[in-house]
């Protein structure tokens, strides 16, 4: 908190600012009258105003106190010196001794030897760090919280005159990888599989604050009240639309409500207001202090929250501006690809969903908000495509691949027409496996297998009887925690799975329970740091150290079941004990459920995920405890040969179909058959048609896919002979090869299996 006397020096010092920036003279003239007014404003013998330039290099661009020659002459890459430290971690850095920190170095040329103290903050616009603002005193000065406050909001100020374009041309510090009209490809993440053709809108341009020092703070601070009324006005007016009555993109946008009400957010952009910076001017200010406060956090979820202060910074800059050039709300191309750094929940609904075609993220992960959204709004999205921003033009031609995780800028015309041909031919197929949708998935010799969905948000269940699916042999129950900022009481969770099952409307819906930790982080949980997160605190090992987000969680299923078959499956089970004390708190439960005069469910079943290798030579104890085993592939290819999942060097290294992985799944198989336990498959194993052919032919006859993997997978049973494929496979389990997938393709294409 500034205290009176600290914020009337502030606010003099911006309005002798604000008279020096409104000023005559070039550029370079007016930032050395703005280091001689800091230095004698601060009472400091230096000044020095260092501009980032080409090559992350800070140049000395102009000093009150240091010799003169040495500006344009003194460099210093970031992270040298005490300057470049500054740059590199984005924060300020107050030292009574400069000279005895280990990070100081020594130019000569500036004669700065003889000042000892030193205060130090970056200038940042938005998220890139523009320079560093130092002051410097020949005593050993302890500068003072205020100061410190006080340097950042004049270095806030300065950015502006920083990034004009005046004292270093933009155009230098602009990547030169596709400046020109050259095509280009960029790799990113899939956040939404689909694909999309159309031209590059680039998400609102920053909304430049023109007026930075207020007159009258108690003027500014209701201007921003009422901003903040009319977002509030604008979310009440979304809630009315018929899309978000259910749903857990609703969820998102509740919580983004709250942000808007965050009292520590809205307390720092008043005190910041009260400095002397209008309204506008506090907000951004606000907003890249916390902006490079989070750069260095890894946490996903606490990254992502960041990008809804982003959102809802952007909104207020909005309304206070009164500038709606650079909003979304114009007229959109007819076939628009999205293109932003990142993007909030509620700015995607700015936009027209009929008109979009994608959206291409510089950021972003699958747990975002905005990627809840866009699964709600089936819009492809491609995340961490880096500095695309820097490599796009508004309306170039853009193609975002959110199959591969691919955004083609530019694309030549053979590309674009590969790529319209691939579209073309999908629909095609799409035609036929609605063609196959009431039609049993049973091989050419009659055996039935088993095709479930895999869902996690209600919007999925709408994909249920459109893909003729036989039910939901996995249901993701953590998205609903995720988009949440406080964990979901009984009620809430009653009703969301009560609404699943009435959706189902009797088809079989198996429940996973919660499975959080390692990438998928609750923000109301403060995990400690793990080297190894997927190995760490996470799934069933979280809820049995906190059982009693297990007991609601299952006291909710039981209500929601209420008279119907329950399905419940405990995921990441190591061992047959973490099983056994899984099912005496549902025992618990049930009895509970009973004792109040509840309607139990008709049935209960109970099952395990098999991601554990160590679980597979436990299976004599475990298989007479369960109705059901469900092999997660992904989990289990990652631990069976303890490869990371999440380093693309290695990601790809071992192939699922390889001799152990399909000898560990036949020997499952097996011992399912033998204790008559049903088993399926719920990993992206399943949902590949070769892999889904070779789960078939170890024994495995019951699949839980995505939605868009029904039709493929249905179409390759149908055309399949199990009897023939065995003997085969079996012919190959004891091959040395890395891999049998080439010689599995050959076999299908031989005996006309579609794949």
């Amino acid at each position: 908190m500034l205290t009176s006397g600290t914020t009337s020096v502030s606010r003099r010092l911006l309005g002798r600012l604000r008279d020096v920036m409104a000023g005559a003279g070039t550029a370079q003239e007016r930032l050395d009258k703005v280091v001689t007014l800091i230095a004698a404003d601060m009472v400091a013998e230096v000044c020095s105003c260092y501009v980032m330039r080409a090559g992350e290099v800070l140049e000395l661009f102009s000093t009150e106190g240091l010799k003169s020659e040495s500006v344009h002459q003194t460099r210093l890459r970031v992270s040298e010196g005490l300057v470049g430290d500054i740059a590199a971690h984005a924060r300020p850095l107050a030292l009574a001794d400069a000279q005895a920190h280990p990070r100081f170095a020594y130019r000569p040329e500036t004669g700065e030897e003889i000042f000892h103290s030193l205060m130090g903050v970056p200038i940042i616009r938005g998220s890139r760090v523009l320079g560093v603002l130092v002051v410097q005193n020949r005593t050993m000065r302890h500068y003072t919280e205020e100061e410190v406050e006080t340097l950042e909001t004049v270095a806030m100020v300065l950015a502006e005159l920083v990034a004009s374009g005046d004292l270093v041309n933009r155009s230098e510090l602009v990547p030169v990888d596709g400046n020109a009209v050259l095509p280009l490809r960029l790799e990113g993440v899939r956040l939404n599989a689909g694909v999309g053709l159309g031209v590059a809108v680039l998400h609102r341009p920053r909304i430049t604050v023109r007026r930075l020092v207020a007159e009258d703070p108690d003027i500014e601070i209701d201007r921003l009240n009422r901003a903040l009324a009319a977002i509030k006005t604008e979310l009440e007016e979304l809630f009315s639309r018929p899309e978000m009555r259910d749903g857990e993109h609703r969820d998102v946008l509740e919580t983004y409500r709250m942000f808007t009400e965050d009292k520590g957010w809205l307390n720092r952009i008043g005190e910041a207001v009260r400095t002397g910076l209008t309204a506008e001017a506090a907000v951004q200010k606000v907003h890249d202090d916390t902006r490079a406060r989070m750069a260095t956090i890894t946490d996903n979820y606490l990254r992502e929250r960041l990008h809804d202060f982003e959102d809802l910074a952007n909104r207020l800059l909005q309304h206070l501006s009164g500038d709606d050039e650079d909003g979304p709300r114009g007229e959109l191309p007819e076939a628009a690809i999205l293109v932003a750094r990142n993007i909030g929940p509620m700015e995607l609904f700015d936009y027209d969903p009929k008109q979009l075609r994608g959206l291409v993220l510089e950021e972003g992960s699958t747990t975002s908000h905005v990627a809840i959204v866009a699964r709600a709004l089936d819009i492809p999205v491609v995340g961490r495509v880096k500095d695309v921003l820097d490599m796009i033009e508004p309306f170039d031609p853009v193609i975002c691949d959110g199959d591969n995780g691919q955004v083609f800028i530019r694309p030549p015309d053979d590309i674009r027409e590969s790529f319209i041909e691939a579209m073309s031919q999908r629909q095609q197929r799409l035609a036929i496996y609605a063609r196959l949708r009431d039609l049993p998935a049973e091989t050419r010799d009659g055996i039935r297998i088993g095709i479930f969905m895999n869902a996690g948000l209600l919007l999925d269940l709408q994909h249920l009887h459109e893909s003729g699916a036989d039910g939901i042999g996995l249901y993701r129950t953590e998205l609903p925690f995720m988009a949440r900022s406080a964990l979901p009481n009984v009620d809430a969770q009653t009703m969301l799975y009560r609404k699943i099952l009435d959706q189902a409307e009797g088809k079989p819906v198996v429940f996973r329970t919660l499975d959080v930790g390692g990438d998928k982080v609750l923000p109301y949980w403060n995990p400690s740091d793990e080297d190894n997160p997927a190995l760490g605190w996470r799934s069933i090992r979280i809820t049995l150290d906190r059982p009693a987000v297990m007991r609601q969680q299952l006291r909710a299923l039981l209500r929601a079941a209420a008279g119907r078959e329950l399905s419940v499956m405990f995921p990441m089970i190591a061992e047959v004990a973490e099983l056994v004390h899984a099912r005496e708190i549902l025992d618990i439960e049930i009895a509970r459920e009973k004792q109040v005069g509840g309607v139990p469910p008709s049935r209960v079943r109970v099952g395990t995920m098999l991601e554990v290798p160590a679980l597979a030579f436990q299976l004599d104890a475990l298989l007479p405890l369960v109705d059901f085993v469900s092999i997660g592939s992904n989990d289990l290819t990652q631990f069976l040969f303890a490869v990371d999942r999440g380093n693309p060097r290695i990601a790809e290294r071992y192939d699922p179909l390889s001799p152990s992985m399909i000898r560990f799944m036949r020997h499952v198989a097996d011992k399912c058959r033998e204790y008559n336990v049903h088993l399926s498959v719920c990993g992206e194993m399943a949902g590949r048609p070769l892999d889904a052919m070779t789960l078939i032919g170890v024994g495995i006859r019951s699949l839980s896919v995505a939605a868009p993997a029904i039709g493929p997978v249905k179409t390759m049973v149908r055309s399949l002979d199990v009897e023939v494929l065995k003997p085969y496979l079996h012919s190959l389990l004891d091959s040395r090869d890395h891999s049998l997938r080439p010689k599995l393709r050959s076999f299908a294409i031989d005996h006309g299996v579609l794949l």
